[in-house]
């Protein structure tokens, strides 16, 4: 949408407050509410806000006008534009690439089957995201990068201090939780360059390796890749366990489904997935003025996409509130679009996919537990912070 669009409207008033108990309580359905009333939505807390699945699609396809460095901190590649982001953006896909994400499978059904086995002993209620969304995110992500099991509990007392912190603006606990984490990195990359070329081959020797312009990647630049992978990793594919255990616990039909018809898990999963985002928003900042639904964005204005809000837009899914196997799956934007679409989707459809299989053959019939209600997540989470299950 061109910034020259007439009927612009520099109308600063906030149209809501994303932060209000009521939107918290249940994010998807305040989103919904929020891209019928105003699509194009300003607020203090996430500036403007982009809801409908066309707008959504425009900005993190055009990063020539909506650029995705919105950060005085170094994020590789994600805080990047081109092309420096392109040089970046090499090195990380050539982590994901589709052998070494085949390679992980018999090591990922292992932590899985061990996860499941330790939560499913329990008698009575299971609380998943403790019991097994949280731990198992944990355990793929060391195991994929090449940690030690004991790495893994110090990433899920991150993740909460991290999102604790983020939920409270409380930038001093940011920062000090940033430097415990940075501080895992630097240790693990220590150790493999201590262990030297006889060392294990692990993707975080392989990142030791790699080079731009002809120079290794500094320790700034490593820290920051493994740290944006760890943090997408950890709670989008948590968020995204609990989401899938939760709809199949209160739709029994779908599990049944599942079990006799297991050509469809991987659709099934996408369309679970599209009703309730893993993952909320990302931000981009304008480099331009532009007008968009009538209403003008400044330059250098802080823009926030909302998912959770374009994944049910009703004007690209047809009864978007349903759960449908019929649908176009290139208008699922699960794993994003555009130069930033998600470089560890292969690996989060693997992690995803063998936790499921694992699941129908280890409970083949489970419940939400009664009496009991489920907890959502509160923003920047998406998904569940508490679902309880109990095995039929």
């Amino acid at each position: 949408m061109s910034s020259n669009s007439r009927g612009a409207s520099h109308d600063l008033r906030w149209d809501w407050d994303p932060r209000d108990e009521q939107i918290q309580h249940n994010q998807s359905a305040a989103y919904d509410d929020l891209r019928e009333r105003c699509p194009v939505a300003r607020s203090e807390a996430l500036g403007w806000s982009l809801t409908r699945h066309d707008d959504v699609v425009e900005a993190v396809t055009d990063d020539a006008t909506f650029s995705s460095s919105v950060s005085v901190h170094v994020a590789v590649p994600n805080g990047m534009d081109a092309p420096e982001h392109t040089a970046f953006r090499a090195v990380v896909d050539r982590s994901f690439t589709p052998d070494l994400v085949q390679a992980f499978t018999p090591t990922l059904q292992e932590i899985a089957a061990d996860q499941l086995s330790a939560a499913l002993r329990a008698d009575g209620e299971i609380e998943v995201m403790s019991a097994i969304a949280e731990p198992f995110a944990a355990r793929a992500q060391c195991a994929y990068l090449g940690w030690p099991r004991t790495v893994a509990q110090a990433l899920q007392d991150w993740a909460h201090e991290s999102a604790t912190a983020t939920r409270a603006r409380d930038r001093a606990q940011l920062n000090k939780v940033a430097e415990q984490f940075d501080r895992i990195i630097v240790e693990m990359l220590d150790q493999q360059r201590a262990a030297g070329p006889h060392g294990p081959s692990t993707i975080v020797a392989q990142l030791l390796e790699e080079q731009i312009d002809g120079k290794p990647l500094s320790d700034s630049q490593l820290v920051s890749i493994v740290r944006n992978w760890t943090a997408g990793e950890l709670g989008t594919i948590a968020a995204a366990v609990g989401i899938i255990i939760e709809f199949l616990a209160r739709r029994p039909d779908m599990l049944e489904m599942l079990h006799t018809r297991p050509e469809v898990r991987q659709a099934a999963m996408d369309e679970m997935l599209r009703l309730e985002a893993p993952l909320i928003a990302n931000r981009r900042r304008t480099t331009r003025s532009v007008t968009m639904r009538g209403r003008t964005i400044e330059a250098d204005a802080p823009v926030t996409v909302l998912w959770a809000a374009a994944q049910r837009d009703p004007r690209v899914f047809e009864d978007p509130a349903e759960f449908r196997l019929d649908r176009d799956p290139n208008d699922n934007l699960l794993y994003g679009r555009g130069p930033h679409y998600c470089p560890g989707e292969g690996l989060s459809r693997l992690e995803l996919g063998v936790l499921l299989d694992e699941l129908l053959l280890k409970a083949p019939a489970f419940t939400l537990a009664p009496h009991r209600e489920i907890v959502r997540a509160v923003y920047p989470s998406g998904g569940f912070s508490e679902v309880r299950i109990t095995l039929v």
